[in-house]
This record gives structure tokens, sequence and C-alpha cells, in this order.
């Protein structure tokens, strides 16, 4: 996700029971720590050594495009566990300050099950997507930018009046507070631009999987809520970005 807002997160937002919200971000945590992206367990080693883990260990978890549709069932299992797998520090915490925003309102509105559904389900179709745009890409892809892109999605739907508090760099990064249809869709068409610059030059940050995962959140949201839409006035974050390795 492109950085162009640094988020806060609202009073609201920190008393809402989150079961599901929470368990997804202490997966994500755990996997991080215990893998040789985080460089603190020291049997991967350092220098050299921890990186052609890091490789090794992307290659295995991760999706890569042109291994995915060979017929491989392990293959086939990896745009889910490329879901809680991150390439760093950076990534890893700024997915996780994202979920942990907009995921508990969303939760609530859809329940658990949805909730679970949405983020898993759409994570792995926003994943199979990018790949199959680049299917000759030997690049691992690895994060849950197309699941939190779902909630972004549902978070749309679901609150189109919330009030979402971003910092804009063309306004001097003051802060500014405005509703979630303005935000949002905004997010989405520079997701969308970004896609076209980097179709030439071949896969880096994973756009065009932001972009199916929030068209992908959105249409469960609506799908599930029956057309009817939440219309509640809370402050929440825009979202912040997401690198790949």
């Amino acid at each position: 996700m492109i950085r162009h807002w640094t988020a806060a997160a609202a009073g609201a937002l920190r008393t809402t029971p989150a079961p599901v919200t929470r368990t997804l971000i202490v997966l994500c945590c755990l996997v991080f720590l215990i893998g040789p992206a985080s460089g603190l367990h020291p049997a991967h080693g350092s220098g050299e050594e921890l990186l052609n883990a890091q490789r090794d260990y992307f290659r295995r978890w991760g999706v890569i495009p042109a291994d995915l549709f060979d017929g491989s069932p392990a293959a086939a299992l990896t745009p889910a566990t490329a879901l809680f797998v991150h390439g760093s520090w950076v990534h890893l915490l700024g997915n996780m300050l994202f979920l942990h925003v907009f995921g508990p309102m969303t939760e609530a509105r859809l329940g658990r099950v949805r909730f679970a559904l949405c983020y898993a389900g759409c994570g792995y179709l926003a994943l199979l997507g990018y790949a199959a745009a680049n299917a000759g890409s030997e690049r691992s892809l690895v994060g849950a930018s197309g699941a939190i892109s779902a909630l972004l999605g549902a978070f749309l739907f679901l609150f189109p009046r919330g009030r979402v508090t971003s910092l804009l760099p063309f306004a001097f990064f003051l802060p500014v507070r405005l509703p979630a249809w303005a935000v949002l869709p905004f997010w989405a068409a520079l997701q969308w631009a970004a896609a076209g610059r980097t179709a030439e030059g071949g896969p880096g940050v994973a756009y065009l999987a932001h972009l199916v995962g929030f068209a992908l959140g959105f249409g469960c949201a609506w799908v599930w809520r029956g057309g009817a839409t939440t219309v509640k006035s809370a402050p929440a974050p825009a979202p912040e970005g997401e690198n790949q390795p």
C-alpha cells in the first residue's frame, strides 16, 4: 500500500471486541518472529547466510506465480500461507497497524465467521489474481496486503461516512478528517495508477493484489449486509503502505 498517510488509532476502536482480528495479529507476529525475516533467531545465521535463509523461506511459503499454476498441491496452498509471512519489520508493522484499526469495526459488523472468511478468502483470491496477471514471474510474493485491502473495501461499504484521520503530504502533513467515501476510493485510484506504471516493468509492490482485495471485500460486505450500509461516524486512520520484499 502506498505510504501517503500515517495513522493514529481511535479510542473507540480500541474498545471494540475483536477476537478474530487479535488472533490474526498474534499469528502474523509470531510467524514473523520465528522466521528469518526478523533477524532475531541465531539459527538463521547472519550476513549472506541470513539472506539465503530469507530467500529460501519466502520461496517456500510465498507465492511464486510461475509455479502456482503447475498443478502442484503445495503451490496451490501458498496464497494462504503467504498471508502470514512478511518481509521486514516495516512490512509487518504497517500491515498490523491497519488490521488493528480497520479490523475490529468490520469484524463487529460482519460477524466473526464472515469476517474470517472475508479476510482469508479475499486475501487468497487477491494473491491468486496477482499471480495470474504475472504468470511468468519467479519472484516470491508475501504479505497480508490483499486481505487487509479487502477489509478496507468492506469498511468503505459498511461505514462510508466514518471519519478517516489522514496526514496528507500535499497539505503539509496536517491532520485532516475526511469521510471514508472520499479517502478510500482515492487510495484505490492510486493503487490503480501505480499498478499501471509497474505493469511493463514486471512485479514489484503488489498493487494489483490491493485492487483485487479491495473490490472483493467491498463486494462481500455488499452481499452479506443485503445492500444496507451502516451509517456510523467513527474516526479511523487511512491506509498506510506495504512493501513487498
